[in-house]
């Protein structure tokens, strides 16, 4: 798989959902939470930036001055010496508790002269007194499905039909669909995409399993419409 495809899929519907949805609409805070601990699965670069206006507007991201940091006093030499992006915690890869890098954006991070944090991460919740409502609310957690079907709605309304079709394309394993039949959003992306006609003549990434497994496998059969529980056939 080409990673880039995740991150222009994610950064893509970040602006998709920014467009389809009111300004004072959550629930994209809620999607694009989702969407970037989606990415953080496959080994993608820190695309944060391609987005970052929709970001700060959308309450996903906060940007302060960096003497706004609660540790600036004690760790002023750090702070002021900083001429690049910085993710700012510090790892001991000898701890004992050590468990890879993958929290390495929760003590928020630098593109000089701001400071940013996420919301929902550990800088985000020490900045509170910096906060009001509604931001002082952290991200409510959805899945990563429930996230590609409001794209996939907005798709459909927008007529992004190639974005629906790279999502969908994943295949329900990547997505995390376990059983569709007790996943109304597995359920309500499918039927999109074959309301749409968005696979049609759309390379499939190479996910596309044979239809030998597809016929031996009830998920694969259902996603890619060949189950005999299908709500229409490709």
């Amino acid at each position: 798989m080409s990673l880039h495809l995740i991150e222009d899929l994610v950064a893509d519907s970040i602006r998709l959902l920014d467009t389809h949805h009111p300004a004072d609409d959550p629930r994209p805070r809620d999607w694009f939470v989702a969407l970037y601990r989606f990415q953080s699965g496959f080994d993608c670069s820190f695309t944060h930036f391609r987005v970052m206006d929709i970001l700060l507007r959308r309450r996903h991201t906060y940007r302060f001055a960096l003497d706004q940091h609660p540790d600036h006093a004690q760790r002023r030499a750090d702070f002021d010496s900083l001429t690049e992006f910085t993710g700012l915690r510090v790892f001991d890869e000898e701890a004992a508790d050590f468990n890879g890098y993958d929290s390495w954006l929760e003590d928020g991070y630098v593109d000089p002269p701001f400071l940013y944090c996420d919301a929902g991460s550990a800088l985000w919740r020490r900045m509170a007194s910096h906060l009001t409502e509604p931001d002082t609310s952290p991200p409510r957690r959805v899945s990563v499905i429930d996230a590609v079907n409001a794209i996939a709605l907005a798709a459909e309304h927008h007529d992004d039909l190639p974005l629906l079709a790279d999502w969908y394309n994943l295949g329900p394993e990547i997505l995390g669909v376990l059983d569709p039949f007790d996943d109304p959003a597995a359920e309500a992306l499918r039927e999109i995409v074959h309301r749409t006609g968005a696979l049609d003549g759309t390379p499939a990434h190479d996910f596309r399993p044979p239809p030998e497994v597809m016929a031996d496998d009830p998920l694969e059969s259902w996603w890619w419409g060949i189950s005999s529980r299908t709500l229409h056939s490709i």
